[in-house]
C-alpha cells in the first residue's frame, strides 16, 4: 500500500511518539528563544520604534 499523505506515514510508523515529542521540544525551544529575544531588548529600542511614525525629523525625498 502506498501512503497517500504524511498523516498516513506518521500514523503507521514505529517512532510516532518520538517524532511528536521532538517536534514539541523544538517548538518550545524556538518559542522561548523568541520570548527571550523580545524581552532582552532594551526599552529604549521599543520606544524609538513606537515613535518612528510620529518623527518629523526624517524628510521623504521621494515625495
Amino acid at each position: 500500500m502506498i501512503p497517500q499523505s504524511l498523516k498516513d506515514i506518521l500514523a503507521n510508523g514505529e517512532n510516532v511518539g518520538l517524532y511528536q515529542t521532538l517536534s514539541m521540544i523544538i517548538f518550545i525551544i524556538f518559542f522561548l528563544g523568541i520570548v527571550y529575544w523580545v524581552f532582552s531588548r532594551p526599552k529604549k529600542y521599543y520606544d524609538e520604534e513606537a515613535n518612528a511614525p510620529l518623527d518629523d525629523d526624517i524628510e521623504d525625498k521621494d515625495l
